[in-house]
């Protein structure tokens, strides 16, 4: 199994709007086209201004035609439009996690 690790550093004080709009706009979409939704979590200790989420995937292939499919959706411009409007967005970073033998997931 694969885990895709997504790290979005935000402004300040905007994690709020942010979970707003992607709660409202990106989840549904994402939970129809990427399946498997591991966890959404917010930083607490460390770098703060952090929103982290995980999406399981059987393979980089798996991955790269779910992603295909929800870009191809066309709800997703409109998401990725107002995200760009909200401008709150200051650093993403992607990790593709690989889980060992005796990991429970």
């Amino acid at each position: 199994m694969l885990v895709e690790q997504r790290t979005y550093t935000l402004k300040p004080l905007r994690t709020r709007d942010f979970l707003a709009l992607y709660e409202r706009a990106a989840l549904p979409l994402q939970k129809k086209y990427l399946g498997h939704l591991v966890g959404f979590f917010v930083s607490e200790l460390g770098p703060l201004n952090q929103v982290v989420h995980l999406w399981a995937f059987d393979s980089l292939a798996e991955r790269e035609r779910r992603r295909a499919a929800m870009e191809s959706d066309p709800d997703w411009p409109a998401y990725v439009d107002a995200l760009r409007e909200l401008d709150i967005v200051q650093q993403q970073e992607t990790k593709m996690l690989r889980s060992v033998p005796f990991s429970p997931i």
